[in-house]
């Protein structure tokens, strides 16, 4: 398998792509952040680390420096795979650049800084839009692939007024995509993590109790990309713990269902 996980520096993005590279599988991780150089917000992690730690895991990884906001950045490295590996079968859209400001939870959406807005739909729904074209017109050729889009879906809203248009974008773009690919033989899902673990998080014991680890949507993603019947389920939006029931995975812990799932979701 020849995948492109993007923001992958660390978070969910290093936790995917290092279960795909338990998989055996060519991973290609982009972000900002490289080794020798100040990282995003002074954030640990590169994307040279997680590509070393998906070939420590059985995989081959491979960095590729890319700010998703910039369109000729992201063409290369989709060039990249096409000259180095002829196909693409795995794109997960992670990349995200909401995180660089405060959320400010609860707050009403006319005292929220605007530039929350531009990073949200700039490096996310944009980011996400442009990589699924490139890697859709990989895919068409070979009359198969997988996109997975990482989203965020409650049975309540959020608290952050530009986050929910946002995911709810991503949503219907991933129904809208799926229509269009689907004669293809290409998929494209929406997968929904919980409260993950990430480095930047100070979590008390009660707290980390309620959270699932980064690699639980990455055996989510696993486990989609190796059905071979994926393409009935494309179109529709799946949280980490239903897909962990059908597929029989679970976290790392050994649970399928984090406390925080069962609080907000009965799924």
């Amino acid at each position: 398998m020849v995948a492109l996980v993007t923001g992958a520096s660390r978070g969910g993005g290093k936790g995917i792509a290092l279960v795909l590279g338990e998989r055996g599988a060519t991973v290609y991780v982009t972000g900002r952040s490289v080794r020798g150089e100040p990282t995003t917000l002074d954030r640990p992690g590169t994307i040279d680390d997680t590509a070393e730690e998906v070939t420590a895991r059985g995989g081959t990884g491979i960095a590729a420096r890319c700010d998703h906001t910039d369109d000729a950045q992201v063409e290369a490295v989709f060039e990249r795979i096409r000259n180095e590996q002829g196909r693409l079968d795995l794109l997960v859209n992670n990349a995200w650049s909401g995180y660089e400001l405060p959320l400010y939870y609860e707050t009403p959406f006319w005292e929220m800084e605007w530039r929350h807005w531009d990073l949200m739909f700039q490096g996310g729904l944009r980011a996400t839009s442009f990589a699924s074209r490139l890697a859709a017109l990989i895919m068409l050729e070979a009359g198969r692939g997988l996109i997975v889009n990482m989203t965020w879906v409650l049975d309540r809203p959020h608290g952050v007024t530009f986050y929910e248009v946002v995911k709810n974008a991503t949503n219907k773009l991933t129904e809208q995509m799926a229509d269009d690919l689907r004669p293809h033989g290409v998929a494209c899902v929406a997968v929904s993590p919980g409260w993950m673990r990430l480095e930047r998080m100070n979590l008390t014991p009660e707290q980390a109790a309620q959270t699932e680890s980064p690699e639980f949507p990455g055996r989510a993603i696993a486990a989609l990309a190796s059905d071979p019947d994926v393409l009935t389920k494309s179109g529709r939006v799946f949280t980490t713990p239903e897909l962990a029931r059908e597929y029989g995975f679970t976290d790392v812990d050994g649970k399928q269902q984090s406390a925080f799932w069962d609080e907000h979701w009965a799924s």
